[in-house]
Formats: C-alpha cells, structure tokens, sequence
C-alpha cells in the first residue's frame, strides 16, 4: 500500500511538469538572417534575436529585430589594353537593414519536429553607412529610427523547428513584404538556435 501511494504521489509530482514542457511559456532565440532585396537585387546577410510568449496552446505571440549589415559584391570589367583578360572588383555595399516585426506563430504538430506558420507585421528601415558593421552601429541605427524613414512592412511565412529537450535549431522562410511606392517582396530566410522554458 506505502508503494502505490508513493507511486501516486510520483506521478502526481512530476507528470504535470513533463507535460508544461510540452506547452512551453516562453522562448528565445538567435538567428542568422538572409534578406533579398528585390529592387536592388542584393542579398544581404545579418543577425537577430526573438521571443515568443505562450497566448493559448499552440498559438504564440512572437517579436523579433534584426540587422542586415553590408555586404561585399564583385564587378567584372574587360581591360582594352589587355583584350580578352576579364578583372574582377570587390566591392562593400553600404546598404544596411533594420527589421522589427510582431505577430502570432501558430504550431501545427506537438512533436519534437513541429512545422508552424506566421502571419506578422513590423518596419523596415533602409539606409546607406559606410562605418564598419559592429554593435555601435547597430545602437545608432536603433537610436536613429525616428529621425529616419520607416516603412511598414506584412510578413507571412512559416518553417520547422526541432528540439531535444529545451534546446532546439528552428528555420524560417517568408516574403517580408514592404510598402513604399506600391508592395515591395523580398525573401526572408532565418537559421538558428532557440531555448524553452
């Protein structure tokens, strides 16, 4: 009898525990981000960071920044004195990215492995500086953002993410759709860890 009511009084201590983790409250995370800009058929890469908070079972409220920082580009040219030697350039694109976005994420699976979709609206800020890529910059372009000009911005999308146990690896891809002048698609892809709890 002493080993049933400890069995009970096991389960109810700790079944409730496993099946909070199920349905985490709160993740963060870090991520490597890729933006297409379609008017100026650049790719730029960058960093950025999320949190998403539990609003009702499989449904988060999600916000994220990110700063897509200059990138090197090559041109090709043909030398006349020299006819049929093709040189090549590199070049840095001053061209820098701050994006914030906000909306829900809603899971599709209760797996380790769970697809999700996203609809989410935000800003985008576009701007030219030929400082180096560092957190100083990128404090000034945060600080700067009412003196400048800032679009908004529709993104729906959506990707995996997959976990052992509070650690997980999750991939995003959407259109971060901007207005300015008519609609403006640019594809959006994020890579990078994430932490529950």
């Amino acid at each position: 009898m002493k080993g049933v009511a400890f069995l009970l009084s096991f389960v109810a201590v700790f079944v409730p525990g496993a099946h909070a983790q199920d349905n985490e409250h709160v993740q963060v995370g870090v991520f490597a981000d890729y933006y297409r800009v379609s008017q100026t058929d650049s790719d730029l890469l960058g960093v950025g960071g999320r949190a998403s908070f539990l609003a009702f079972k499989r449904f988060k409220l999600e916000g994220e920044m990110a700063y897509d920082f200059g990138r090197a580009f090559t041109e090709n040219f043909t030398d006349n004195s020299f006819p049929g030697i093709t040189r090549t350039t590199f070049q840095r694109t001053d061209l820098r990215v701050l994006h914030g976005l906000l909306g829900p994420r809603f899971n599709l699976g209760k797996h380790n492995i769970q697809p999700f979709v996203t609809v989410k609206g935000g800003f985008v800020n576009f701007r030219l500086d030929n400082s180096p890529a560092n957190f100083g910059t990128f404090s000034s372009s945060v600080s700067g953002l009412r003196e400048n000009d800032v679009t908004g911005t529709f993104y729906p999308g959506g990707g995996l993410e997959g976990h052992l146990g509070p650690i997980g690896l999750r991939f995003d891809i959407g259109d971060e759709m901007y207005f300015n002048s008519g609609t403006h698609h640019n594809l959006r892809a994020t890579f990078g860890p994430v932490i529950r709890f």
